[in-house]
């Protein structure tokens, strides 16, 4: 049986996946929406390939994505990020996933949970789109815009309102499966 997709969501292997299984599926456990912001903003500039081919590499080169110990690396885990060819060394992005790190705490601290901060731009609920084509998908919205101008404000980079979206979208904030999609149903119920 044949199922159709989101265009983007049909190959390679990873993209399926991906896609299948993760995109748009609501997200509240806070380490989980780290590592997702971790990699969107490293995403800047380059594809979601590019940054899903590397996840596993960040992973293990990111401490499994533990903000605690993230937030006290120095430049001796600097250095070695930079080295590592199997994640993106981009110097500012290392050292904006470090900044980042330590916002995150702060912004736990302050709500008692990153979910519970991050799911208030959308009052708490998935915004159910319907679009028809992937050209009706805008880049930002009012919602995404409103994330960036805050979380700027506490601190943290690399973080416009196109990677927020992008950042809604995978953490499914905002539920961009095409309505022609299999995925589009299955994440309403979640």
């Amino acid at each position: 049986m044949t199922r159709t997709r989101c265009p983007w969501g049909a190959s390679p292997p990873v993209y399926v996946l991906y896609h299948d299984t993760e995109w748009g599926v609501p997200l509240r456990q806070d380490q989980k929406l780290f590592e997702m912001l971790i990699l969107e903003s490293a995403q800047a500039g380059l594809s979601w390939l590019t940054v899903l081919s590397k996840r596993d590499a960040y992973r293990e080169a990111f401490s499994g994505f533990n903000p605690r110990r993230i937030a006290k690396y120095d430049n001796t885990q600097l250095t070695s990020l930079l080295a590592n060819d199997r994640i993106i060394r981009n110097r500012r992005k290392i050292e904006s996933a470090i900044n980042n790190a330590r916002r995150y705490l702060e912004v736990q601290n302050e709500f008692g949970s990153f979910h519970g901060y991050i799911w208030g731009f959308v009052d708490g609920h998935p915004i159910q789109n319907s679009w028809r084509t992937l050209k009706e998908i805008p880049s930002s919205t009012l919602e995404s815009k409103a994330m960036s101008k805050d979380l700027k404000a506490r601190g943290f980079t690399f973080i416009g309102p196109t990677i927020c979206y992008a950042y809604m979208q995978a953490i499914g904030m905002v539920n961009d499966h095409l309505v022609e999609c299999f995925r589009h149903h299955a994440v309403q119920n979640y």
